[in-house]
């Protein structure tokens, strides 16, 4: 069990099934700073990251009272990443939602496993592969070097400067009231990032952070 110390801080996270997305999702929370236990069901997986992971343990997440035992509850995140077993998932969440977790996600493989999720307890849902589809679609064309998209309809994306915004500050080329967007900042070569300000020049070849509802940052981006 985790001492009291490490699971009572803000940013600890349980991720429970170490798939690739789950053994993603601990390895990087671990690699930013985070304090994560990790939980799975198979003793070969649990082995295989002992050295990864500084806590790992073999554990059946659809017994309460085990979560219950390694403390699980005094944890302020949670990650549900089992994929393969429906009926595993729900139970997990639906335990992890019992115990009182307040941040619950859960990883889901189609539309009906997430709102099963979510109507047991999951906070947020979130669907990797079809994700991950719609982002290699965005960047495939060319048109985005990067996009992040939430699900509220609003996306993130670096881009390429359209040639109406050349030569011009972002207060002359008015991109918001024009297309809808926010420019965040500007990444030059070379140069480190650029905060964006009124008074801020766009040159060609700079790449442009742009936020707003998604629509209007994929329409923004084809202007390139």
């Amino acid at each position: 069990m985790l001492d009291k110390q490490v699971k009572t801080l803000a940013g600890s996270v349980v991720v429970i099934g170490l798939g690739r997305f789950g053994t993603g999702v601990a390895t990087s929370l671990v690699e930013l700073g985070h304090d994560v236990l990790a939980i799975e069901s198979s003793a070969e997986t649990v082995q295989t990251l002992a050295g990864v992971l500084p806590h790992v343990v073999q554990a059946d997440s659809t017994d309460i009272e085990t979560l219950r035992q390694l403390g699980v509850q005094d944890f302020a995140h949670a990650v549900v990443s089992i994929g393969g077993d429906l009926e595993a998932s729900v139970l997990t969440v639906l335990n992890l939602s019992q115990l009182g977790l307040k941040d619950i996600w859960a990883k889901a493989n189609n539309p009906q496993h997430g709102r099963i999720a979510e109507r047991v307890g999951a906070h947020h849902v979130v669907y990797p592969e079809t994700d991950m589809g719609e982002r290699v679609a965005h960047l495939v064309t060319g048109k985005m070097i990067d996009f992040i998209e939430f699900d509220d309809g609003f996306a993130i994306a670096k881009t390429r400067s359209p040639m109406e915004t050349h030569k011009k500050t972002l207060a002359q080329s008015d991109v918001r009231k024009r297309h809808g967007i926010t420019v965040v900042g500007i990444k030059r070569r070379h140069e480190d990032f650029i905060y964006a300000k009124p008074e801020t020049e766009v040159r060609p070849g700079d790449h442009l952070i742009v936020a707003g509802p998604t629509r209007q940052v994929e329409r923004f981006a084809a202007l390139y």
